[in-house]
């Protein structure tokens, strides 16, 4: 339904704890009028380590089910989501004041733009914030310049996936998120560049939170046989996407 953001997070029972802080950031959102968010939070696995960390609010939509890593975990949620578009939140990250309205702009404002995202800052532990280098400028994100950037610079992608906003119809038409183990969030981000514009702001959207237990600081993480095989799926779906000739326009 136009007028509602669907905020999406996937969480697991260590990272149950970030919960209260991340819906902080989520309530103190201030919206263009006549909008409002819902929060869809997907536990992956079913413990009874998170429900309890789940706020009393009507507005927050809680799932369980089978444990398939955060991709999957994002999909499923995607069954309870209601809005015209859909905004990623890891339950150990928050977002920055004002996000979800430039989000809520760029999608409405700007002709052909599928999908947004925003410069992001790494959480220390001790509370500090540091930025990343290389930032491209404000403004439109032409089809393909995502997976020439990746392609480019070691598989890092030019713009945060954890910061994504996106047309919900174009989610899930794409299939949601790669079935991968990591990295699924980039694929999906390549794959939305494939067939779609989107939008870079430049302004701070997510604060990205660095512990010893998110998922990416796991030593499998960085096995680079496994880390060979995703790239490889990855970019395969994203030349495939793009040699159809597809290109998807919001109506």
């Amino acid at each position: 339904m136009a007028g509602l953001v669907s905020v999406v997070t996937a969480v697991h029972a260590p990272g149950a704890g970030f919960l209260p802080e991340a819906y902080r950031s989520l309530s103190g959102q201030v919206l263009p009028d006549g909008w409002d968010w819902q929060w869809v939070v997907q536990e992956d696995g079913e413990t009874d380590a998170v429900g309890s960390r789940v706020p009393d609010d009507p507005r927050v939509s809680f799932g369980q089910g089978r444990a398939g890593r955060a991709g999957t975990a994002r999909t499923m949620a995607l069954s309870r989501t209601e809005g015209e578009f859909v905004r990623v939140l890891d339950a150990d990250d928050q977002l920055t004041p004002g996000a979800l309205a430039r989000d809520i702009g760029a999608l409405t404002r700007t002709p052909g733009v599928c999908w947004t995202t925003s410069r992001a800052l790494d959480l220390m532990p001790d509370g500090s914030t540091t930025g990343f280098e290389g930032d491209p400028p404000e403004g439109p994100v032409e089809r393909g310049a995502v997976l020439d950037s990746w392609k480019a610079n070691g598989f890092l992608p030019p713009v945060h996936p954890a910061t994504l906003c996106v047309r919900r119809d174009l989610l899930l038409a794409l299939g949601g998120w790669m079935a991968l183990p990591a990295s699924e969030d980039t694929g999906l981000l390549l794959a939305l560049n494939a067939v779609s514009r989107g939008w870079f702001t430049a302004r701070t959207g997510l604060l990205y939170r660095k512990w010893p237990g998110q998922a990416t600081a796991a030593a499998p993480h960085a096995d680079e046989r496994e880390r060979s095989a995703r790239t490889a799926v990855v970019e395969a779906r994203a030349r495939a996407l793009a040699e159809t000739g597809w290109c998807f326009e919001p109506s």
